[in-house]
């Protein structure tokens, strides 16, 4: 397992943040991702079903993908994801089944998480890979930029 420092968890959820923004950009819900190996990040996304018209195109799903490809495996041994908000119940088996070690995302979704709200795919024990999973990483600037967009796609 990877040791974070308060300040690097920050460093790499804001970083996430950033990624967020551009999916709000493209009126996606602001979800943003990066994964980390050796300190650094090798994969950054954001969450694009709106832009491409793809269900899956979760920002964790994206990220996989492009970590997958920097790393030359499916298997993302060593790496850690940096998420804005919990991981649902398809991005928590897709990061499961990518055998990442460690999560760490900032606000919960209590509608769909598949980490800690709903279920917790992440450390179930039933399973064959489990991660260590941190919630609460900048967790007000994560909740705040969800609540900014849906209230302002309310209002349209």
């Amino acid at each position: 397992m990877i040791d974070f420092t308060q300040k690097e968890k920050e460093y790499f959820m804001g970083q996430a943040l950033m990624e967020a923004q551009k999916a709000a950009a493209h009126e996606d819900v602001p979800i943003g991702a990066v994964i980390v190996k050796d300190g650094e990040i090798i994969a950054r996304s954001y969450n694009a079903r709106e832009l491409h018209q793809k269900a899956t195109h979760h920002a964790e799903i994206c990220a996989i993908d492009r970590a997958n490809e920097v790393v030359g495996n499916w298997r993302l041994l060593d790496c850690a994801l940096f998420v804005t908000i919990e991981p649902c119940v398809m991005c928590s088996g897709a990061i499961s089944l990518a055998r990442l070690s460690q999560v760490y995302f900032g606000a919960t979704n209590p509608k769909f998480g598949g980490a800690v709200s709903l279920y917790q795919i992440l450390e179930d024990t039933r399973l064959n890979h489990r991660l260590h999973v941190e919630s609460g990483i900048l967790e007000e600037e994560c909740a705040q930029m969800m609540q900014i967009f849906f209230k302002n796609r309310r209002k349209k």
